[in-house]
């Protein structure tokens, strides 16, 4: 929301019932934030409740704060977009505030903002059939992507992440104790998006683009790119600009990266013929990295061999042998693949 929409929705905490109604009615949010000069806010009111007052009998010149809620539901500064979606279906509402730590009111996010106005034509696949053995126990009885994080399954982030930008239609390639997974997420809907799965064969495990040629079998109709990403991923990305990004450098493969920089502890020295040239103390290396987000052509699953195992970075591999441009989107946010205990402590935030 514009900082222009924002202060639309506002009122002043003096404001009465009838400049709350007039502020719900130019803004279009369904609701009326009050705050005071510094914009910290002070409540809330809903069409709802300025109906229930009217209807109550109080008169348009009452205190609209008298009538809102003071402690309404927020979400933090910079909050993922996974995580508004998910408080507005946990608590059936369709407007949240977004406050930094002293309370000042920087965003509201709407349900239509959130979700999308205009449905992508893409459809994603999550890949959700990897055994997850780094994580030991953890993933005896359970499968990696249904490990809860902040009241949630990373499973259900990842789908809740990709409702949010538009995606409308997601298959979920499964294999390790497939049923738990298809329990959990049954059709989709109560997420707000329709589920379809990938069952691999539990004697022949496909790898991470394996299971892209069970989704070739089945939609052999597709003409819109794919967007494939592991099922272990902790990370906050726009779909839709992913995917525009990959539509105008017309390549086969678009690869999401991801900067990651490692400090040698010790002092390099460069050297030449014996003789020291330099000395660099503890420097850091920097790298792009393979953040496991695609945006795959239809053209290109047909490269994909059925029957056998085979890998993302694999197909990568492959296109640039049949010289089709691959390229890179780069992700700035936080990414974490939850693959060992330590970075599911740290996608928990306990690490």
């Amino acid at each position: 929301m514009t900082a222009r929409d924002l202060r639309a929705a506002c009122a002043p905490t003096t404001a009465t019932l009838r400049d709350a109604l007039e502020v719900v009615d130019r803004s279009a949010t369904l609701v009326c934030l009050l705050v005071d000069d510094d914009m910290r806010l002070a409540g809330l009111l809903t069409d709802g409740d300025l109906r229930r007052a009217v209807l109550k009998g109080d008169g348009l010149d009452a205190p609209a704060l008298d009538h809102a809620t003071r402690s309404p539901h927020f979400v933090a500064a910079g909050s993922p977009r996974a995580l508004v979606l998910d408080l507005m279906q946990a608590l059936r509402i369709s407007a949240v505030p977004e406050l930094d730590d002293d309370g000042t009111l920087v965003n509201l996010h709407t349900l239509s903002d959130v979700v999308g106005s205009a449905p992508l034509p893409n459809v994603a696949v999550v890949m959700a059939g990897g055994r997850g053995t780094r994580l030991g126990d953890l993933t005896k009885d359970t499968p990696k992507p249904l490990m809860t994080v902040a009241g949630r399954s990373i499973l259900e982030w990842i789908v809740l992440g990709l409702v949010g930008d538009g995606i409308r239609e997601v298959y979920v390639s499964v294999n390790y104790l497939a049923e738990q997974i298809e329990e959990h997420l049954g059709d989709g809907s109560r997420l707000g998006v329709a589920v379809h799965y990938l069952r691999e064969d539990p004697g022949l495990p496909l790898g991470t683009a394996g299971s892209l040629t069970l989704l070739r079998e089945q939609r052999p109709d597709l003409e819109h790119p794919v967007l494939v990403m592991n099922g272990d991923l902790m990370v906050e990305f726009d779909a839709a600009a992913l995917l525009d990004a990959h539509r105008r450098t017309d390549a086969a493969v678009t690869m999401a990266t991801r900067t990651y920089q490692h400090e040698v502890p010790f002092g390099v020295v460069e050297s030449s013929g014996g003789r020291v040239t330099g000395v660099s103390e503890k420097p850091t290396l920097s790298f792009d990295i393979n953040a496991a987000v695609y945006a795959v052509e239809p053209r290109a699953l047909a490269w994909l061999p059925a029957g056998r195992a085979s890998t993302m970075p694999g197909l990568v591999e492959t296109c640039l042998e049949r010289d089709e441009r691959v390229t890179a989107w780069p992700i700035q946010s936080e990414w974490i693949d939850v693959g060992t205990p330590k970075d599911l402590a740290r996608a928990k935030g306990e690490a």
